[in-house]
């Protein structure tokens, strides 16, 4: 008889949780109404690596940015049309995107998208590792946090919650959906099945067979999950009203993460993440629109911008926000590049969304104005935004056991 320790090797099954058995076997199953098809839902999206929010949302009105990098500062807007191609796009007069983030200015100009600046994390680390768990448990400076923000901002179920009612795309559970609560991670649609017909049978003989009813339990939402997605997969699936997402990671995910909202499975909340935003060397090419960052920037533009087009009408019940475990450097470094630092920018983009607007107190760089004589400093907390977004989107008034510690201060994002 095959062994589960066997089935697993080669069964090429995407388990429910990877990487984490114990979580998924605690879960029990709640009653047997079906769920809404209509949820309201919340997707995060994390760029790890601590992007440089200076130069994605560019201070272009404040003169000590271009004092503080000769060589990396973006252009001040055009005089006139604003449309020289290395050049800021002007969103207020005081603050423009990276010409890479063109694709969102409509968005911008429409009042579906938000910018948080000057926002972050209140803990002074400046190592990736800690700054991102801290980020994605909710509780900065704390270590012995096991769960997530996420998984504890699901609200309380009325009845049977979907298989799939939390998605993390990537190969493992991330940080931000560990806990109690469902949650599955999902390498992609595709690739969560069972391909071998005889282990799948001996799969589920040997959980739902089983006589402790956690077991049974995780054995039956682990295969609900698989008939869901399977089902899912077997519909072709082409973006709506001409969208395009760019190739790579983002892309690939918020594409996946709108075919599963779109296909009404019950899906409320959806992790992602993208790398590559540690720019210590060349982070700019001659121009502001070449280079390391504006790579980035231009895909990462590209794939918010499709999802937007490709969700059409139902972005109504949708809000994405982005966020990066600390900023960097206000002073480029010798490298053309910028170093760890504190306070950085915030995306938020929905149809509830109130856009159009930076919202924050902006510090200042002048020196006496930087947090420790080097970084923009932090008015904001990271956690004033998540938490207006899980009780004014969510519903989710529980606010005191989702960000233990502190009483998040709505901005009036939503």
């Amino acid at each position: 008889m095959t062994t589960r320790r066997i089935f697993l090797r080669n069964s090429a099954l995407a388990m429910v949780g990877v990487g984490s058995a114990p979580l998924w076997l605690e879960r029990a199953l709640y009653a047997t109404d079906a769920p809404s098809p209509r949820k309201k839902i919340l997707v995060a999206i994390f760029q790890r690596g601590a992007a440089d929010g200076l130069n994605v949302v560019v201070p272009h009105g404040e003169k000590a940015y271009y004092d503080l990098r000769p060589t990396i500062s973006v252009p001040r807007p055009s005089a006139g049309s604003g449309k020289r191609e290395d050049a800021a796009i002007d969103l207020d007069g005081f603050f423009g995107f990276h010409p890479s983030l063109a694709p969102l200015k409509p968005l911008f100009d429409q009042r579906h998208l938000a910018i948080v600046d000057a926002v972050g994390s209140p803990d002074p680390t400046r190592s990736h590792f800690d700054a991102q768990d801290y980020m994605e448990s909710g509780t900065p400076g704390i270590k012995a946090t096991h769960d997530g923000w996420m998984n504890r901002a699901l609200p309380k179920p009325a009845g049977k919650v979907s298989p799939v009612r939390a998605v993390s795309l990537g190969p493992t559970l991330a940080r931000s959906m560990a806990g109690p609560n469902p949650a599955i991670a999902l390498q992609s649609i595709a690739g969560f099945q069972v391909r071998n017909p005889e282990a799948a049978k001996q799969f589920r003989d040997m959980y739902l067979g089983s006589k402790d009813p956690l077991m049974r339990a995780a054995g039956q939402e682990t295969f609900e999950a698989v008939s869901m997605l399977e089902s899912v997969q077997s519909q072709p699936y082409s973006p709506a009203a001409g969208a395009q997402y760019p190739r790579g990671r983002l892309g690939d995910s918020l594409r996946q993460i709108a075919q599963l909202i779109k296909s009404d499975v019950g899906m409320e909340m959806a992790f992602a993440d993208v790398g590559g935003w540690d720019h210590h060397v060349n982070e700019l090419g001659q121009k502001a629109s070449e280079g390391q960052l504006a790579v980035l920037l231009r895909d990462y533009g590209q794939a918010l911008s499709a999802f937007w087009q490709d969700m059409g009408d139902r972005m109504s019940d949708v809000v994405l926000v982005t966020m990066s475990e600390f900023g960097r450097t206000a002073h480029e470094n010798g490298n053309r590049g910028t170093d760890h630092g504190h306070a950085n920018c915030m995306f938020v983009m929905g149809g509830p969304v109130k856009g159009g607007k930076v919202y924050g107190r902006w510090p200042g760089l002048e020196k006496e104005q930087l947090y420790e004589g080097r970084d923009l400093a932090l008015t904001t907390d990271f956690r004033d935004v998540l938490g207006e977004l899980v009780s004014h989107h969510l519903g989710n008034p529980t606010l005191k056991s989702v960000f233990p510690g502190y009483n998040p201060k709505p901005l009036g994002l939503v």
